[in-house]
């Protein structure tokens, strides 16, 4: 039997890359998911679902109202919840600290970190009825060394890895566990958008920016969606069940960063 049959799953961020990812792998191990993005047409279709296994919510996990409303129609489908994930994100803008406006700092912090609290905040109750489960969020590896030129996303990828461990202490005693997963540079469309934005941020070519992550990945590689939903299904299932309030790289090993040594290039727009 697959390790996840029946379980019941909500994926936010789920209508591209790593949160599209996430759900697939979900639906192949036989898990029931709701999935949420606040592109309605992104959610249109994920490959290997069925209408039964699958539905979704077109939301912003920024707003309050939104969440409510997400999570009102994922209870009256899945009947309850076993696992969140929290992956919906933006990049926010990119330059250097003086150049940045307090409304793409906000915006970037509202994302990230208040759409984290909202989730989580309207899963728990859900989580403690069924006596027990996993919340994943997703952080970054600009959560583990921060990232130049970046600084409002990496504030709130540090901040989703003391949530995250803060919730674990909290929910341990209910038998709910609470891990954060890191992601290095992730192959695709979005990085491409992201690198395209460093380089122009500053005045250097793309494939100069691509080269310079490069050297600071140990494996010389980028990841894939793949690779980070692997390490959710992991964590999510019975052989994870020990684990708990970890910050987990999927990165390659990260040696360190200078202006353009990483991140997550799954956000080239807010989900």
């Amino acid at each position: 039997m697959p390790a996840h049959e029946g379980r019941r799953v909500i994926v936010t961020g789920a209508g591209a890359g790593i949160g599209r990812a996430i759900a697939r792998a979900f639906l192949e191990e036989g898990a029931r998911v709701h999935a949420c993005d606040r592109d309605p047409t992104a959610l249109e279709h994920l490959p290997g679902s069925t209408e039964d296994d699958l539905d979704g919510t077109v939301a912003d996990v920024s707003s309050e109202a939104d969440v409510l409303r997400l999570f009102e129609e994922a209870m009256d489908r899945l009947g309850g919840l076993d696992v969140l994930v929290n992956n919906a994100g933006t990049a926010g803008p990119t330059g250097p600290v003086e150049t940045l406006d307090l409304d793409g700092w906000r915006r970037t912090l509202a994302v990230n970190l208040d759409g984290l609290f909202l989730c989580a905040r309207a899963a728990v109750p859900a989580l403690r009825r069924a006596g027990g489960g996993s919340i994943v969020n997703l952080s970054s590896t600009a959560g583990l060394h921060g990232y130049p030129l970046r600084s409002p996303y990496a504030t709130a990828k540090w901040g989703v890895i003391g949530f995250t461990r803060t919730l674990a202490m909290e929910l341990g005693p209910a038998g709910i566990r609470v891990n954060a997963i890191c992601p290095g540079s992730v192959r695709g469309d979005g990085i491409d958008r992201v690198i395209a934005a460093q380089a122009a941020a500053q005045s250097v070519s793309e494939d100069a920016i691509r080269q310079n992550w490069l050297r600071q990945i140990s494996l010389r590689t980028f990841v894939d969606a793949e690779d980070v939903a692997a390490l959710v299904l992991f964590l999510t299932s019975d052989a994870g069940a020990k684990i708990s309030g970890q910050a987990l790289p999927v990165d390659g090993h990260t040696e360190g960063l200078s202006s353009g040594g990483d991140t997550s290039g799954d956000y080239p727009r807010e989900r």
